[in-house]
């Protein structure tokens, strides 16, 4: 990147080479699992025409963030962090590998696709907590900032590309060619990984103490923070209540629009393209903006697109809706990372950040199953409604109302 690109605020974390190295091969690898994540909910979807299927596999595929991700946290913070996201990368590419080669061979079952869905949920878990803290010891506190948005930008382009090239694919070859494109990505993300230089210097290690002891000390430092809590609390709402909105989007296209999966692929890019908007004006305007009076309204504009899309009518609609869905969701979990990482000590942040991870990742199989079930029983619309409505409540009374957040920066 042009030096002249590289001193803006928004590129900033591009002046570190090793930010550089680890972008590249995480923008490839990132494609190929919203590919998969685009096949497996369609594969769901064809076995079962349920959309309590699909979102029980939602669920079990994030339930392991659930049950892990706080000891993960602990672990981040003993152990080399760059090594550790190496050890979580390579074990999620075997697993990519094995979707492919059990839809080829015709053996997806729902309890197979549900026990590889929960195995890559494993590495999932011990994975956000590493990368996310490990971002600060590439860039620098100065630059975080930038990383964490431009790492939320890599997500979300690929998020528009990864599904429209999904939904070509399911269509023309299957959903197989889909699973083995995305384990063939991971080798871009660990040739970067490996080719970064990590001074020993910043392997840092706490003392040694047990892992239960580390995570209370963690979770004593979230209860006792009230801009760390009223954060943590709304993602966790956020999550429950919000997300199954992502979970039901094959549902919305099949069943209630009427749509194929080329149509459904076009929803979850639409997602993509307002989280992409969203992550670089965060990028850019974040140093200069109250993170934690925009994080409340942003909140509350995720709800209000949340409910909107469930009466949508039409794919148009949705797609417009979906793109304003995506862009205040990434405007409220980036600028919530950026606050939570910026107020936590050093020796604390990987299990700051693994309880980050718990309330918005691990919350997430509840409410893939309470949508899910709700679906089946209520319909999209009800459920989505419902559900948008409860997250803009939590961000006016947790966001909006916290003296001590609407001042922070």
């Amino acid at each position: 990147m042009p030096g002249r690109l590289r001193s803006l605020p928004t590129f900033a974390a591009f002046r570190h080479r090793n930010f550089r190295i680890f972008y590249g091969g995480y923008v490839v690898s990132l494609t190929g699992i919203w590919m998969q994540r685009v096949a497996q909910s369609w594969l769901v979807l064809d076995l079962t025409g349920s959309a309590f299927y699909v979102g029980l596999i939602e669920a079990l595929g994030t339930v392991p963030v659930l049950l892990f991700t706080l000891y993960a946290g602990a672990v981040a913070d003993r152990v080399s962090k760059h090594r550790m996201v190496v050890a979580t990368q390579a074990f999620a590419m075997v697993v990519a590998f094995g979707f492919a080669v059990m839809v080829w061979l015709d053996l997806a079952t729902i309890g197979a696709i549900a026990v590889l869905a929960a195995l890559l949920g494993v590495a999932t878990a011990f994975d956000i907590p590493a990368r996310q803290s490990f971002f600060v010891e590439i860039v620098g506190k100065e630059d975080l900032a930038s990383a964490i948005a431009l790492n939320a930008s890599a997500f979300n382009a690929t998020r528009v590309l990864g599904p429209a090239i999904a939904g070509m694919l399911i269509g023309v070859v299957g959903v197989a060619a889909c699973f083995l494109l995305n384990g063939l990505s991971y080798v871009a993300v660990l040739a970067a990984l490996l080719a970064m230089r990590i001074p020993s210097s910043r392997h840092r290690v706490i003392p040694p103490r047990s892992a239960w002891s580390n995570i209370l000390e963690g979770l004593r430092y979230v209860a006792g923070e009230a801009r760390t809590r009223v954060l943590l609390l709304n993602v966790a709402v956020m999550s429950i209540c919000g997300l199954p909105a992502l979970t039901l989007l094959p549902v919305l296209a099949r069943l209630e629009l009427g749509q194929g999966a080329r149509e459904y692929g076009w929803m979850m890019s639409a997602v993509g393209g307002g989280a992409l908007i969203g992550a670089l004006t965060v990028a850019t305007v974040a140093n200069r903006i109250p993170k934690g009076r925009v994080v409340g309204w942003a909140a509350a504009l995720f709800g209000a697109s949340v409910a909107a899309l469930g009466f949508s009518g039409s794919v148009l609609v949705a797609l417009v809706i979906l793109t304003v869905l995506g862009l205040a969701m990434i405007t409220t979990t980036a600028l919530s990372n950026m606050l939570l990482q910026t107020l936590v000590p050093d020796g604390l942040r990987g299990r700051v950040v693994s309880v980050y991870t718990f309330s918005f990742v691990g919350m997430a199989p509840i409410g893939a199953f309470l949508g899910g079930a709700a679906a089946e029983r209520f319909g999209v619309a009800a459920t989505l409604g419902v559900g948008g409505l409860l997250t803009i409540a939590a961000a006016g009374g947790l966001l909006l109302r916290s003296r001590e957040l609407q001042a922070a920066r």
